[in-house]
């Protein structure tokens, strides 16, 4: 894993030759990153195969992609586990990780809410312990205010001040670098702009464009737009899928792609503070996902898909 301070950059002179990076780059937490990461979520799919599970890591990353998505609670520490063993230092990855959440192996519900600061500092220094390092380059805070699944309620229910308040403790104590948001509405996003964000994740994609407005206001203030469910999710059965609408199949036929990257494709068209961590087990997905950067949409294909109707990603869990 990559240690507290990072090597030099690929694009630094005179450092190492890196593969192109999928998607071209843009910025992230004052890196300058593949637009097209890898999310670790899928990585409890391999959970018998722990060889395959580290060769996929592996092949992101020798395909150029810099910037990878977990949680210690995907897999119940498994995916952390995995990139802790299968990333070193002259890899220079950044890892993006997530608190608000623990795993609830078994439960009708595989997550359990840990909202409260005295959790997110556990929760940070699980993730700490899990990926073996002493800094964590940026951490999303998980709230629950807008998108897809639960609510929080009781003693769950917390401010986002008071979030804010022990993240930026632990930012200023270099346990974690950028802090970013996940699941966040537009007031708690212009609420927490002055305390410095990297990246808001939101469910979002073609076919689910509610937060149009935080996207802009991330495009104005220099944060990276992270979407997840970028394809609609099977956990949630009522979330609409672009690769269900006609228009998005249209243009796939046209240009000998698939629907689904041409769902991530129009992600990465549609504004460039995008960055997509697409997640898999598979390593012919993985090549699929990471081709969406080599499509153009002309203008012709993104009026098309432009005009697909936007519906809500606020359905509930199960």
């Amino acid at each position: 894993m990559p240690p507290t301070s990072s090597p030099a950059s690929p694009d630094a002179p005179g450092g190492p030759v890196a593969a192109p990076r999928p998607g071209g780059t843009a910025p992230f937490a004052g890196r300058t990153v593949s637009r097209i990461g890898y999310g670790a979520a899928q990585l409890g799919r391999r959970r018998g195969d722990r060889d395959a599970a580290l060769a996929l890591v592996r092949q992101a990353i020798d395909h150029g992609v810099d910037h990878i998505d977990t949680a210690q609670f995907y897999g119940d520490g498994y995916a952390n586990e995995i990139l802790r063993d299968a990333i070193g230092p002259e890899d220079d990855v950044m890892i993006v990780s997530k608190v608000g959440a623990t795993a609830n192996p078994g439960g009708r519900v595989p997550l359990r809410l840990a909202q409260q600061p005295k959790e997110l500092r556990a929760c940070v220094e699980d993730n700490l312990t899990a990926l073996g390092v002493d800094r964590i380059p940026v951490v999303n805070l998980r709230r629950l205010d807008a998108g897809p699944g639960l609510r929080p309620e009781g003693d769950q229910v917390v401010d986002l001040d008071d979030q804010l308040a022990e993240m930026t403790a632990m930012r200023d104590e270099g346990k974690i670098g950028g802090i970013g948001l996940s699941g966040v509405g537009i007031d708690g996003l212009r609420r927490a702009i002055p305390a410095g964000l990297a990246c808001v994740q939101n469910a979002y994609s073609l076919v689910c464009r509610d937060d149009e407005e935080l996207l802009r206001l991330c495009a104005a203030e220099g944060i990276a737009w992270v979407p997840f469910f970028p394809l609609g999710g099977n956990v949630f059965p009522g979330m609409p899928k672009p690769t269900d609408e006609p228009a998005v199949r249209t243009v796939a036929d046209s240009l000998g792609v698939t629907p689904s990257q041409v769902g991530l494709a129009w992600l990465l068209h549609h504004a460039p503070n995008v960055l997509l961590i697409p997640g898999t087990g598979d390593p012919a997905h993985l090549e699929a996902n990471l081709a969406v950067g080599d499509i153009t949409l002309d203008a012709a294909a993104m009026a098309a898909l432009d005009a697909v109707e936007s519906r809500s990603s606020d359905v509930p869990l199960g």
